[in-house]
């Protein structure tokens, strides 16, 4: 049984949706970015302050191989992920990738009051949400299944998401043991 793995752009509301729909599923939840902080024992933006975006990613990438042969889960991502291909060739050899979107103008609202976000930590945060956007699009739409989240609550983001693992013959809609059966 393959794992659900939402990818996307910081502030698309992985970890919202992700909990929300482990939860509908029956499936543990696990977010990357929190099993990341477990092993360096500090917060991401300290981690990339001390040591940068190139010795974040390493961690990352570890964390992706030590998680993505856990099984059934649904696992929420930091939005740099696909950014190395082994990450995305890894999350996609075990699990169906989802990628959750949203303008830049919903990114921002939605970012606004994150000092947390270290690529973000600049004068120009539209700018830099753009460029960053611009940069991972590629990468985002390797994903199985797109989802658009401007305008839709956690519980509506869930629901689409569903019917799409639905639609495409990768769960029936009644019983998460079917999920995988027909694709996977």
């Amino acid at each position: 049984m393959k794992n659900i793995v939402l990818i996307g752009f910081m502030g698309t509301g992985k970890t919202c949706v992700g909990q929300i729909l482990a939860r509908v599923m029956g499936w543990p939840f696990l977010d990357l970015d929190e099993e990341v902080e477990r092993s360096i024992g500090m917060s991401i933006a300290e981690y990339f302050e001390r040591y940068g975006e190139d010795a974040f990613r390493d961690r990352e990438q570890e964390a992706v191989e030590k998680v993505a042969a856990q099984s059934p889960l649904v696992l929420s991502t930091g939005g740099g992920v696909v950014l190395r291909q082994i990450n995305v060739d890894r999350l996609k050899e075990t699990g169906i990738l989802v990628c959750l979107s949203a303008s830049v103008q919903e990114i921002l609202a939605r970012t606004s009051g994150d000092a947390l976000r270290p690529l973000l930590n600049r004068p120009d945060r539209v700018e830099a949400i753009q460029e960053l956007l611009t940069a991972r699009m590629p990468r985002y739409r390797l994903a199985d299944i797109w989802v658009e989240t401007d305008g839709k609550s956690a519980e509506e983001t869930v629901e689409v998401v569903l019917r799409r693992l639905q639609k495409e013959g990768w769960w029936n809609g009644n019983d998460s043991s079917e999920l995988g059966r027909e694709k996977l």
